[in-house]
C-alpha cells in the first residue's frame, strides 16, 4: 500500500510520517488484491491535532477522521476506526459472495446496516447556491440535485466547519 502523507498548514515531522507509516501499513492486508493509495492529512484544529485518512478500495471509499491531544495518539485513534470499518466491509463482503460461511466460528454480529426505507422525490435542477439554501431550509445535513449548470447529479452536505462541501461525480 502507497501511503501519502501531508500537512495542512503543519509540518509532519519525519518521527511522526515514519509512525504513522508503520501503523497504517497493518490495514494493508485489506488491500492485498487491488494495491491502495493512502492519503493521510494532518491539520490542527482549536490546538488539537487532527488525522484524516482516505483510502479506495475497490468501488468503495473508506475514510476516517480522529483528533487528540498528541499526532500520535491521533493515529493510533484513525487506526482502530479504520481497522473497524474494514473488518465490517469484509464481512460483509463474504456474507454476500458466500452465505453459507459462518465467520468467527458461529458467533453471529447483529446485521446492521439495511436499507429500511425508500424515499422518491422529484429533483428540480438548480445551482448549487439554490441547492445549499434548499438544504438549509428543510434543516437536512445533505441534498441532492441535478446541477442545472452540468445537468449531472450531485450531492451538497454540510461540513463540521459549518461551510459546505460539494460532491460532483467524475467521467469515467
Amino acid at each position: 500500500m502507497e501511503i501519502n502523507i501531508r500537512g495542512k498548514n503543519i509540518d509532519v515531522a519525519p518521527a511522526l510520517r515514519q509512525y504513522a507509516e508503520k501503523r497504517l501499513s497493518k490495514l494493508e492486508k485489506y488491500s492485498r488484491h487491488d494495491p491502495a493509495v493512502c492519503q493521510v492529512t494532518f491539520s490542527t484544529v482549536r490546538g488539537r491535532y487532527v488525522v484524516e485518512v482516505t483510502i479506495p478500495l475497490n468501488s468503495m471509499i473508506v475514510r476516517a477522521e480522529e483528533s487528540g491531544q498528541d499526532a500520535f495518539s491521533s493515529v493510533d485513534l484513525v487506526v482502530e476506526k479504520l481497522e473497524r470499518q474494514l473488518e465490517k466491509y469484509k464481512t460483509r463482503l463474504l456474507r454476500r459472495d458466500r452465505p453459507e460461511i459462518k465467520l468467527d466460528q458461529g458467533k453471529q454480529e447483529p446485521e446492521t446496516g439495511k436499507i429500511v426505507k425508500v424515499k422518491r422525490f422529484s429533483m428540480k435542477p438548480m445551482s448549487p447556491e439554490e441547492a445549499a439554501l434548499q438544504m438549509e431550509l428543510l434543516g437536512h445535513d445533505f441534498f441532492v440535485f441535478p446541477n442545472g449548470e452540468t445537468g449531472v447529479v450531485n450531492v451538497i452536505y454540510k461540513r463540521k466547519d459549518g461551510n459546505f462541501g460539494l460532491i460532483e461525480p467524475e467521467n469515467m
